[in-house]
């Protein structure tokens, strides 16, 4: 069987997981129905090796911005352990991913080169938005999240995630720069115990830090705690007549009793391993004050988190499991929320995704690009006219800066970067190597944004008057006559669109040496 490896490099600790998996069973997927859940991971996955190691990077990043040159060495060298134990097992697939520490860290991307360099391990430090997503692919695969409204709550060593399900729905997500290490180096370190006063400043800290979430959240019928720290938590406090619960009221006693106790009484009292003693608290402290917000008592602690989620992911697509499609519908729901975040027409976003996907479809022969492109120029699609909140004028760049500056989950920040070039470029002048943020993609980027510009320019045009006044649109290539013809079904007048069409095409000339017509006779879809 194949076999898979996950790595977190996180603010407290790196770990590794190595299983051996057989070829997932398919699940039942419906939008008016909910996901059949397939067997957990115990049933298909075999574990052979976890490993470790105690490098706590976030304890400088936090305070001084940087990692510190000694826990840049021990990182490297227990990556190179890693790397050692997956040749062992001689690994087939893997992902290594850093989080918030390496992320915020000015020097991160000298962790980063190191492990491709001295570890043969190509580390990713990833966004908060993406730790959420992995988080919750493992969660909902453990759990069922399909008739209730779920929050999710990974607390980790820099940031905290939360994520709201609503009926298995991403309805809201967001990383805070709340964690227990963080906490910890910046209002508890020094203190011996936690006293009272130590006590309010946390909840100070952490209710500020939850400020701009909470009301976004509202209510709740489940919260599902993830983390090492939750994890442990569950060990002291189990909920009776709860498989995988934590017990509000026992936590808030056994919360009393760590304060009043140094770390390594906490440690050896409750067999805590040392980095795991000091952290505890912090972390017990934010899971405590949402409880309490959400009136709930008490927490599910699924046992899964980032690897388990990168893992299955990992599974999924070597398999050829993985749901692409499923996929891409999350993505352009995540951009619709972005786009009524910000008021714009989604009736003319829609109906420009439409037409863009369509001519993207007919003329694969032409572009030839992939279907991951193809996600990336209906997300730009949706998403063209969202600067029109800051202004009309200069509107294009302004939805290049939101794009680039918004959480999109599912996307990286390389994909987002290019979904918004392509939005930026809908209109006005043609993608220049000196204009901002198009000067700083790759060679291979910067041709995706021109091909897939030109294709956005042509759906927006036709429907230049956002009403929707044609139907349908098909394309046809006659690399004869050096031409595409677009065939669109109108029962409305439409001498503006085309108009515009002709107008706005010249990008597309430009790039694949064909002209555009449109034809005088309307057909069929």
């Amino acid at each position: 069987m194949p076999r898979f490896a996950a790595i977190d490099v996180g603010s407290n600790a790196l770990r590794l997981r190595v299983i051996e998996a057989m070829a997932p069973s398919q699940t039942i997927k419906s939008r008016s129905a909910p996901a059949t859940l397939p067997p957990p991971p115990e049933a298909q996955w075999k574990d052979l090796a976890t490993l470790r190691a105690p490098v706590r990077l976030g304890a400088e990043v936090f305070l001084s911005g940087r990692l510190a040159p000694t826990s840049i060495g021990q990182a490297c060298d227990a990556l190179r352990g890693f790397r050692d134990e997956m040749d062992r097992w001689k690994v087939d697939a893997y992902r290594a991913i850093a989080t918030s520490a390496v992320r915020e860290a000015k020097n991160g991307g000298t962790l980063v080169e190191r492990a491709r360099r001295e570890a043969r391990i190509e580390l990713e430090a990833i966004e908060g938005i993406e730790e959420a997503r992995l988080i919750q692919l493992a969660v909902t695969r453990r759990i069922s999240v399909a008739d209730r409204r779920t929050l999710l709550v990974d607390v980790g060593g820099g940031s905290t995630e939360l994520t709201l399900l609503d009926r298995g729905e991403t309805a809201f997500t967001m990383s805070l720069p709340l964690g227990t290490v963080r906490v910890l180096e910046a209002y508890l370190k020094g203190a011996k115990t936690v006293d009272r006063g130590r006590e309010r400043l946390l909840e100070e800290v952490i209710d500020r830090a939850l400020g701009e979430a909470l009301p976004q959240v509202g209510s709740v019928d489940q919260l599902v705690g993830t983390g090492g720290n939750i994890e442990t938590l569950w060990d002291l406090c189990p909920a009776k007549g709860s498989a995988r619960a934590i017990d509000v009221p026992a936590t808030r006693s056994l919360f009393k009793k760590l304060c009043a106790m140094s770390a390594s009484e906490r440690r050896d009292t409750y067999q805590l391993r040392p980095d795991r003693a000091d952290t505890i608290v912090p972390a017990i402290a934010i899971l405590l004050r949402l409880a309490s917000v959400l009136k709930l008592s008490t927490v599910i602690a699924p046992g899964v988190g980032l690897a388990a989620g990168a893992l299955e992911e990992l599974v999924d697509k070597l398999f050829h499991v993985w749901d692409a499609a499923g996929e891409a519908e999350r993505v352009l729901e995540a951009c619709g929320r972005l786009g009524r975040r910000y008021h714009f027409d989604e009736a003319h976003a829609r109906q420009v995704c439409k037409f863009a996907a369509q001519l993207f479809d007919d003329l694969q022969r032409v572009h030839a690009f992939s279907e991951r492109d193809r996600l990336l120029l209906r997300a730009a699609a949706m998403l063209h006219d969202i600067g029109d909140y800051v202004h009309y004028s200069g509107h294009h760049k302004h939805s290049q800066y939101l794009i680039l500056h918004a959480d999109i989950m599912g996307l990286s920040p390389d994909e987002r970067a290019i979904i918004a070039n392509i939005a930026r470029y809908h209109r006005k002048g043609p993608p220049d190597p000196s204009h901002p943020g198009y000067s700083e993609l790759s060679k291979e980027a910067r041709g995706k944004v021109r091909g897939l510009a030109a294709i956005l320019r042509i759906a927006d045009a036709l429907d230049r008057e956002h009403k929707q006044k044609i139907e349908s649109v098909r394309a046809a290539v006659d690399r004869g006559l050096g031409h595409v013809t677009l065939f669109l079904r109108s029962e409305a007048d439409r001498e503006l669109e085309e108009w515009t069409v002709r107008a706005k095409s010249s990008l597309w000339r430009d790039e694949y040496d064909l002209d555009v017509l449109v034809a005088k006779a309307e057909v069929g879809a």
